[in-house]
């Protein structure tokens, strides 16, 4: 069995936006999704977290993306804590 990969920056952001008040909900297991949901002043967020700026999309989590933003649903990419904050704007 194949277990998802978690980036080595998921444990800095998701603390980081759980400092800022944001609720956060682990999903990075659930396959061709995205890595967390973010939930901060009555909006959610579809969060995938990437290490560094040469990591790129799988075909699934491409897929999601496309199928989200169909639907005009955001699906956010974050690759920083900087990111994240930036995302529910914080910073």
């Amino acid at each position: 069995m194949k277990f998802a990969r978690v980036d080595k920056n998921q444990k800095e952001i998701v603390t980081a936006l759980r400092k800022a008040g944001a609720k956060v909900k682990h999903v990075y297991t659930v396959k061709n999704l995205f890595d967390i949901l973010v939930y901060y002043d009555g909006k959610t967020y579809n969060v995938e977290i990437k290490d560094g700026l040469k990591s790129k999309l799988t075909e699934g989590e491409a897929q999601c993306k496309e199928d989200l933003e169909s639907v005009d649903v955001k699906y956010w990419i974050v690759r920083s804590v900087d990111d994240a904050l930036n995302m529910i704007k914080l910073k």
